[in-house]
């Protein structure tokens, strides 16, 4: 336990020094956790970049650290954004003391209370919410990619200060094994010859068109959610430009009503199992090493960040095109063996649904919690 609050003290992050300490407390607090991998320096630091990062165009963010005696024992980031109200928490990590996590979310919170706040939402991005959102309370095993990962003390923290659960997100993981694929193939070769419907994978030479028709289809499809906001074109090709160098186009399904895009699976390789061995770093190094274990490493699971349907084709049955094109995929691939769905939150029943279907099974549970102030 530490002694007096008056004993901390607060640092916001300004300088390439200061950064630097911010990333390195994570990797000195779980350096004894033999499920945590790094996050990319580099990663990180983009989304409190104003010329990377769009949200500034409406929103702040800041960071800081806090001390005891000189030591690293916390840190913490909170933003804003004002053309969608949405205030947030989030990139904290903490020793096991409520004083700590108390003093770094209060300042956090009055912070955003100077620029006209009284809600913020955490542990969550200054971004997109498919990475670094919700804290890890159910299944603290190797995250993937971009997933935050905590120690379980850390609910407690939350708790106790005074947050409360909004969202829970479930991630599931499913394996071809699992499921009756002659029975699906039944259905979806019925569904094809009564219908103009037909999968396509991604092609990088036609990325531009895959990308048109994932602004259709995802600006449709999630429309209903309160937690709605829409895709803009450069959010997307920047989202899909970076993703190149690691795309395995057989990973990346859409579907398609004769030519209008009703649909998407969107699937990449577990890249933590290549980042594990990385390190922390994206330099000329780093992205030395990347390339090379991307080509040794023998990824045995994929993950599914995103899945959809416009709302006209949703509840018949449509989505099964896309998932047997994806199990074809998984049985003929020697090395992998399971596909790790993206959290879904409580909010849509329909996709529990359809995992339910897959005799998909619950290996993670993240909480989105909320405070008024």
């Amino acid at each position: 336990m530490l002694g007096s609050i008056m004993s901390l003290e607060i640092i916001e992050i300004k300088t390439k020094k200061e950064r630097k300490k911010f990333h390195n407390f994570t990797r000195e607090l779980y350096k004894s956790n033999a499920n945590f991998i790094s996050h990319i320096d580099q990663d990180i630091d983009a989304i409190f970049d104003p010329t990377k990062n769009s949200e500034f165009q409406n929103g702040d963010a800041k960071r800081w650290i806090a001390l005891h005696n000189g030591k690293i024992v916390g840190k913490v980031a909170a933003f804003y954004n004002k053309n969608n109200a949405k205030a947030g928490i989030g990139f904290f990590d903490c020793i096991n003391s409520q004083s700590v996590a108390n003093l770094l979310f209060d300042t956090g919170i009055n912070w955003l209370k100077d620029n006209g706040f009284n809600r913020v939402e955490a542990p969550i991005n200054f971004g997109e919410r498919d990475k670094y959102w919700g804290l890890l309370v159910e299944g603290f095993i190797q995250p993937a990619y971009q997933e935050n990962f905590n120690y379980p003390y850390y609910r407690l923290l939350y708790e106790t200060y005074g947050f409360s659960k909004t969202i829970e997100q479930t991630t599931s993981e499913a394996r071809p094994e699992a499921l009756n694929l002659q029975k699906y193939k039944q259905f979806t070769d019925k569904l094809q010859q009564q219908t103009n419907l037909r999968a396509e994978c991604l092609r990088v030479a036609e990325i531009d068109r895959f990308i048109a028709d994932f602004i259709t289809i995802y600006n449709q499809a999630w429309q209903q959610h309160n937690h709605f906001v829409p895709f803009t074109l450069e959010r997307v090709r920047a989202l899909f430009y970076t993703m190149k160098p690691i795309i395995r186009e057989d990973l990346l399904w859409f579907l398609y009503d004769g030519e209008r895009p009703i649909g998407f699976y969107l699937s990449v390789i577990d890249l933590n199992q290549i980042f594990k061995k990385v390190g922390s770093s994206m330099n000329w190094w780093g992205k030395i090493k990347f390339f090379y274990f991307l080509k040794t490493t023998r990824v045995n699971k994929i993950r599914g960040i995103i899945f959809g349907v416009i709302p006209t084709y949703q509840n018949k049955g449509v989505y099964s095109l896309m998932i047997m094109k994806m199990y074809e995929v998984m049985s003929k691939d020697k090395d992998i063996m399971s596909t790790e769905l993206a959290w879904i939150g409580d909010f849509n029943p329909k996709m529990h649904a359809l995992f339910t279907s897959l005799k998909a099974k619950k290996v993670k549970m993240h909480y989105t919690f909320e405070k008024l102030f």
